[in-house]
């Protein structure tokens, strides 16, 4: 049964690639001021079901990371972005890349189009590529890494401090913000645990000159105690859902 239902819902993605039912949501990461202002936002893909109905990400993104439906989903995901930036000339926009998404030549022919496009929308993308994705292919991130960074590209390491990462390798990438993983931002405000925790990956953060944003952020206390232990932008419910407008 779960095979099939597995198969269902490959089958519900392709449906929504191919009908053209995808969206964006914009989430606002926040400065982690007195005065709090929009640092910039994450885009996230929304695929919608033949109803209008959004398709809970987490049913499908287990499921197509590795597969063909993966790339064609970051393809998606990297075209409405580069429209929203065009037609948006202030906005600076995060978008979720697969690190197997890189050596996909679709992915770059419409990364590349993206480039070539005389409003420089580029110059306000950055990539968030998650701890787990980077690993496994940190030879193919950090190539792609030194040759976008000239073009003025950003890059976020997403789900810092859950998967492991080598701490060895993290000088070596070119990442310009990490996200602390929710995981340690969940009631930080009274967990002394993820304070620890917390401190030491801004600590890693400041150390290698990245910024450091805290993810999952769902209460004034959480805010506050990050804002106390160094933190440089919140994202998260506290500061509102996302949104299919901006």
């Amino acid at each position: 049964a779960m095979a099939s239902r597995d198969a269902d819902v490959m089958t519900i993605v392709g449906d929504a690639l191919t009908a053209g039912r995808t969206q964006l949501a914009f989430h606002p990461i926040m400065t982690a001021d007195a005065e709090p202002r929009i640092a910039f936002h994450e885009g996230l893909i929304r695929l919608l079901d033949e109803d209008g109905r959004i398709i809970p990400a987490a049913h499908f993104m287990p499921l197509i990371e590795e597969t063909g439906l993966g790339r064609q989903l970051d393809c998606v995901t990297l075209g409405l972005a580069m429209q929203k930036l065009r037609s948006t000339p202030d906005l600076r926009l995060s978008v979720n890349l697969s690190a197997r998404s890189i050596g996909d030549g679709e992915w770059r022919r419409v990364l590349d189009r993206g480039l070539l496009d005389r409003g420089h929308p580029a110059d306000r993308l950055i990539f968030e590529i998650s701890e787990t994705s980077a690993m496994m292919l940190h030879e193919n991130v950090m190539r792609f890494m030194y040759e976008m960074q000239p073009k003025g590209i950003g890059f976020a390491l997403d789900g810092f401090g859950a998967g492991l990462t080598a701490f060895r390798h993290l000088k070596e990438f070119l990442f310009d913000f990490v996200k602390i993983d929710k995981g340690f931002v969940r009631g930080i405000d009274r967990d002394p645990d993820n304070q620890v925790l917390a401190e030491a990956l801004i600590t890693v953060a400041h150390q290698f000159e990245m910024f450091a944003v805290a993810d999952g952020v769902e209460t004034e206390a959480e805010a506050t105690f990050l804002r106390g232990i160094g933190v440089d932008c919140l994202q998260g419910y506290h500061f509102g859902v996302p949104s299919f407008t901006l």
